[in-house]
């Protein structure tokens, strides 16, 4: 078995001049990886390749797959995907993610870009401010999930409420409220960080009934999730495929 042309076309796209040690030590392996991955799973549908290097950087940091990660980001770089919205797409991260669980790739984003001639701090993005985050936030819960989300902010018993407040203020006050990233967008990137974790599908659901709402239909989901599969197994992807399957039908 060899590598297929359009395998090898797809990766000098991505890595210019580069050929993966895996190539002298696990030759077998790396053809039906490359085969798989960058000739069938790219060729499956028309996904372009902004969007689905956006959605592979996402489900990396969802699976904590840190090293693959650095290997992609320059692709993603290389593909289109701006430093802004790279920066985007780790702080989107964080509310879903933990800083625990985000930190490494911080500093691998502040590394390659700097390693590309980027200087940073990039240009500010938000668009809030401590006064206005609450209202701002309780705006794009309404925006992306419906009316119903107008007083979800100071739901809930007296002891645990305040994490309303903060779903409210801090994850969409403080978060989806920034530039660089759209909600369609957001709520793309934030079903790749829940789909590529696991143990996450009552939002996993949740958030894919929104990206409906949003327009990104259950078609263009399936596309992403196809696209993620290599990097993230099956069996979290035939997951995310039902949680979108159960979304869908609610909606119709």
């Amino acid at each position: 078995m060899r590598i297929t042309e359009a395998a090898k076309k797809y990766h000098e796209r991505m890595f210019p001049g580069y050929d993966s040690k895996f190539l002298e030590t696990d030759p077998e392996f790396i053809e039906r990886l490359d085969n798989f991955a960058f000739d069938e799973v790219v060729n499956q549908d028309d996904l372009d390749d902004r969007t689905r290097m956006m959605a592979i950087l996402s489900v990396l940091i969802g699976c904590q797959g840190i090293d693959e990660f650095r290997v992609m980001l320059p692709a993603a770089l290389n593909f289109g995907v701006t430093p802004v919205e790279v920066k985007e797409i780790v702080y989107q991260s964080v509310p879903y993610m933990g800083i625990g669980r985000v930190f490494p790739f911080l500093h691998a984003v502040n590394e390659i870009l700097t390693s590309r001639g980027v200087e940073l701090p990039l240009p500010g993005q938000e668009t809030t401010t401590t006064e206005t985050r609450l209202e701002a936030g309780i705006t794009a819960q309404v925006d992306i999930f419906g009316e119903h989300m107008q007083d979800f902010w100071q739901s809930g018993p007296e002891e645990s409420k305040h994490i309303n407040y903060w779903l409210a203020s801090n994850c969409f006050g403080d978060y989806y409220t920034r530039k660089g990233l759209d909600y369609k967008q957001r709520e793309m990137i934030t079903i790749c960080f829940l789909l590529a974790q696991g143990g996450c599908e009552p939002q996993l659901t949740s958030h894919a009934a929104a990206n409906i709402r949003l327009g990104n239909d259950k078609s263009f989901l399936i596309k992403v999730i196809s696209q993620c599969m290599p990097f993230i197994g099956y069996p979290r992807s035939l997951n995310a495929l039902r949680c979108v399957n159960e979304a869908a039908a609610k909606s119709e």
